[in-house]
């Protein structure tokens, strides 16, 4: 089933889009998890733009949304298993979820003790203090937010988020 509301009972929720910076948002959010033992919700909002291609994509094909959910967690937890590894004690959890970012984590804050996110993802304009995404979270969240300042003074994230591998150059 595809979810338009993150699936969360409470603690501490994540935004993660793939960036340097969301995996550093992560890995202060798993330790303060371990230091208060409460769990940690990692969620990647997605719109079809944005998600990798199902394994049930074909040519003239077009699978269901639910098929890109599981595409986008893969993925997730994927780019999570080397944060998990460090924090073995928390309890992490993975949700995926359709709609824009900013949306859906406002809305998932009235369940959450703390909501952190990055500085700034992939957004397209390098240089700015606060993205777009953050700036809408603190702004409006119902919980508390914690905003996480990347360590070594990067500037731009790193992109690890390929939308679709045949549109490479490589491919």
């Amino acid at each position: 089933m595809t979810t338009k509301e993150i699936d969360f009972d409470g603690g501490i929720l994540v935004g993660h889009d793939g960036s340097d910076f969301s995996d550093q948002a992560v890995e202060w959010a798993l330790e303060y998890g371990r230091l208060t033992g409460q769990p940690v919700t990692v969620t990647r909002a997605w719109v079809l733009t944005t998600a990798p291609r199902p394994k049930t994509w074909e040519p003239g094909y077009m699978p269901p949304l639910e098929d890109f959910a599981a595409a986008v967690v893969e993925v997730l937890d994927d780019d999570l298993a080397p944060l998990r590894a460090k924090y073995p004690e928390v309890d992490v959890r993975t949700c995926a979820v359709h709609g824009k970012p900013a949306t859906r984590i406002i809305e998932a804050s009235e369940k959450a003790s703390t909501v952190v996110v990055g500085r700034r993802g992939l957004g397209g304009f390098k240089g700015l203090l606060l993205g777009s995404v953050s700036e809408q979270v603190v702004r409006h969240a119902k919980a508390t937010v914690v905003v996480i300042n990347p360590s070594g003074g990067d500037e731009s994230p790193d992109a690890r988020n390929v939308l679709d591998s045949s549109f490479s150059d490589d491919a």
